[in-house]
């Protein structure tokens, strides 16, 4: 027997390593950023004063939680994917990664993507999609790196020196397999034109919210989950240097959890216009997902029970334990949120925002801080970080801050729900504004900023103490080792032992079994016509409102309010009738959302005169005294762009909204007519508005905009239309 010397790539390791700290530490301040404009929404004008009406809505919430979000997922969970993944394939193959070029072109593109996202954000660029708000350039660009990725991961596979594929790597080709066909059908936008950022979704109303929690929800499962599990899969044995503790428990826990996991979307639709088939398959497979991902759990916790021991001593299996028990803990409350119950209580609520922060602060967080620890020691050769000491504090005040944060949302928001559902003796409503219950909670959002700040503190000692370890260390760059150049495939084996030999058909099979549960559940829903009853009153957008509507997405509107009321008494009550499918065949994309931080608006229109909207937009504090609601005084100063209405409006008509050829060709003057309407009737709501604006015109001259051609009176015109056509239909 031969052996031969390789050398394993660090280098990429280590820039991935880099690029996960760096991101992992702005996507924290992102969502500090976020948590305290919810209890200081005057922040921006604190900032910028009257500069606030020109910053374009930079500072704006609705953006920085698009930001927060892609941060946090693609950035930090993203990079830290990519360093364990291509750390430890290259262990586990005893070869070198395929290509050091892909390898780079993969880490460049990845992060060019990040800071695509943050511009375009920032800009107000984006498809209101939930963790897939990106515009179509960037979703091409997601799309090539990701298949460098895999290219590059198969590529490897094939070259190397061990005969199965370990557990981990089942893990990554299922991820891989999965993320592609979930980014590629969720994002089939049409752009208004090619060198234009706008586009479409090709779905609409129903259908797009189907494929977007189909979407949404398993990027939580293939990005969040299924990654990190193979993660856990190598470094947890290695940090502990115990073995798996069961290889038949592993292969249980990888198909079946794949194979469920795709179905369970539909429960974060439950209640609403959705069909009753789906919201019940969501649910019955939420269900069935405890079992495999309880036994991940336990294969993860079995395996550290080698020598607990050791576990209290060494810091770094400290964060692997408590990344596994909220594992579990989110993996049994997830399920138990896709229950008809829990859902009807929790739904729009902050119990939302709780169970996600438990998986991405508590499973990602402290995963990726034992694997970053671990790996600092491995790549620059030290037996022991700089200090243990901080380490420890670390540990501290992450869970400190963990508990912190999501245990105030939890009760918060079962109070929000019950004073949401309370009603007085005569059958009234007991909280008839909206803002009372939201007023009743904000001490809930203090303390969950101070948990907030207490992690990031954590995260800051792990810096330093990284810093300060790589300082005394020497990086190993072409880190040799000896192997034998081949192997001998034994097909005398079981049918999973010769499949882990066969990366190809892996990959395959993988891919069967992530795709039937949306093959199952989506095609009927585009196919089958009475899953969409049609309403012979829902009209197209007019050409104002749907540049209204571009405005409301523009701004992330739809991050603090929904549009679907629920077949509940309260929601009747306080919003009107509940929400119908064919409501929304012409709405691309849905604007549903998952929150309730403000009121549902899917009624909203005529409840209250243009001029209470202008004033609310503009300041809503002078509409409702301790609103949270921030401020958009560039919407009451910008000029609507009318420059691609007829392209958006064209576009439409490929979708199969019936424009005629006269709306078309009329738009200008049609949006005029509406525009001055609504002008006149704010006007004559409030007259003194009107001499404000006769100042402006002395002032700018020929620079003035009349209010009729500005951004608020088209999102104002958007917004005075939601749930009108049911109410004429009524």
């Amino acid at each position: 027997m031969k052996f031969k010397t390789y050398y394993y790539n660090n280098i990429i390791v280590k820039a991935f390593l880099y690029a996960t700290i760096f991101w992992g530490f702005i996507g924290l301040l992102a969502g500090l950023f976020i948590a305290l404009l919810l209890i200081m929404p005057t922040i921006p004008e604190v900032l910028l004063g009257n500069k606030l009406q020109h910053s374009q809505g930079v500072m704006g919430f609705g953006r920085w939680r698009m930001l927060h979000t892609t941060t946090a997922i693609f950035a930090f969970i993203g990079n830290v994917i990519f360093t364990g993944s291509y750390y430890s394939i290259q262990r586990l193959l005893k070869t070198r990664i395929y290509s050091d070029y892909l390898s780079w072109i993969h880490f460049f593109g990845w992060q060019i993507f990040i800071l695509s996202s943050w511009v375009t954000f920032l800009l107000g660029i984006n498809t209101s999609k939930e963790y897939s708000e990106h515009e179509w350039p960037i979703d091409i660009l997601i799309f090539i790196i990701w298949l460098v990725y895999g290219i590059n991961m198969i590529g490897t596979i094939f070259n190397r020196k061990i005969k199965h594929l370990y557990v981990s790597i089942w893990f990554f080709l299922g991820t891989w397999v999965a993320v592609a066909m979930l980014h590629v059908f969720n994002n089939l936008e049409l752009p208004i034109e090619l060198l234009s950022f706008k586009s479409y979704s090709i779905y609409a109303g129903v259908q797009d919210a189907l494929m977007q929690w189909w979407y949404g929800h398993n990027a939580v499962a293939f990005i969040l989950t299924t990654p990190i599990l193979g993660l856990m899969y190598y470094f947890v044995p290695k940090a502990s240097n115990q073995p798996v503790f069961s290889y038949k428990l592993s292969i249980i826990h990888f198909w079946s959890l794949i194979f469920i996991y795709i179905w369970a979307g539909p429960h974060h639709l439950m209640y609403t216009s959705l069909p009753n088939w789906a919201q019940m398959l969501g649910t019955i497979f939420s269900i069935m997902l405890i079992a495999p991902s309880w036994g991940g759990m336990l294969n993860g916790l079995l395996t550290l029970k080698g020598d607990w021991a050791k576990v209290k001593k060494d810091p770094i299996l400290k964060f692997f334990l408590v990344g596994i028990v909220c594992y579990g803990m989110a993996t049994f409350e997830g399920p138990m949120l896709a229950t008809k119950t829990l859902n009807s209580i929790a739904h729009f609520t902050d119990w939302i925002i709780a169970h996600v922060h438990l998986g991405t602060l508590g499973w990602n967080g402290f995963m990726a801080f034992g694997m970053i620890y671990w790996l600092t020691k491995q790549l620059w050769g030290s037996n022991q970080l700089y200090s243990k000491k901080l380490i420890n504090l670390h540990f501290i005040f992450g869970l400190i801050g963990l508990i912190l944060y999501i245990f105030p949302l939890y009760l918060g928001s079962i109070l929000q729900a019950n004073m949401w559902k309370s009603f007085n003796p005569d059958g009234t409503l007991t909280y008839k504004k909206f803002l009372d219950t939201v007023l009743y909670i904000l001490p809930f959002y203090k303390a969950r900023l101070i948990g907030g700040v207490i992690y990031i503190l954590g995260f800051i000692m792990m810096l330093y103490n990284i810093y300060k370890t790589i300082q005394k260390g020497k990086f190993i760059n072409n880190e040799s080792f000896q192997v034998i150049d081949s192997y001998k495939v034994n097909y005398n084996e079981t049918f999973h032992g010769k499949l882990e030999t066969q990366p190809i058909q892996f990959t395959i099979i993988s891919f069967i079994a992530v795709a039937i549960g949306g093959i199952i559940e989506i095609i009927p829903s585009l196919v089958i016509k009475s899953n969409i009853p049609t309403i012979n009153n829902i009209k197209p957008y007019t050409a104002l409102e749907l540049e209204g509507r571009d405005l409301f997405v523009r701004e992330g509107c739809n991050s603090c309010h929904s549009a679907q009321v629920r077949p509940f008494r309260d929601e009747v009550v306080r919003y009107g009738e509940y929400s119908k499918a064919g409501e929304f065949i012409y709405d691309h994309p849905f604007l549903w959302g998952s929150k309730r931080t403000g009121p549902d608006l899917a009624r909203e229109g005529g409840k209250n005169p243009n001029s209470w909207h202008f004033n609310h937009l503009n300041n809503p504090r002078s509409t409702s005294p301790g609103s949270i609601m921030p401020r958009y005084p560039w919407l009451v100063y910008n000029k609507l762009n009318r420059s691609n209405t007829k392209k958006k409006l064209q576009a439409m008509i490929k979708l199969g909204v019936p424009y005629t050829s006269d709306s078309i060709k009329n738009f200008n003057h049609n949006m005029d007519i509406q525009a001055n309407k609504i002008v006149f009737d704010i006007y004559k709501e409030n007259p003194k508005l009107k001499m404000e604006m006769d100042i402006q015109k002395k002032i700018y001259k020929n620079k003035f905009i009349p209010l009729e051609q500005r951004e608020v009176i088209a999102i104002i015109s958007y917004l005075q239309r939601l749930g009108i056509d049911i109410k004429i239909n009524k």
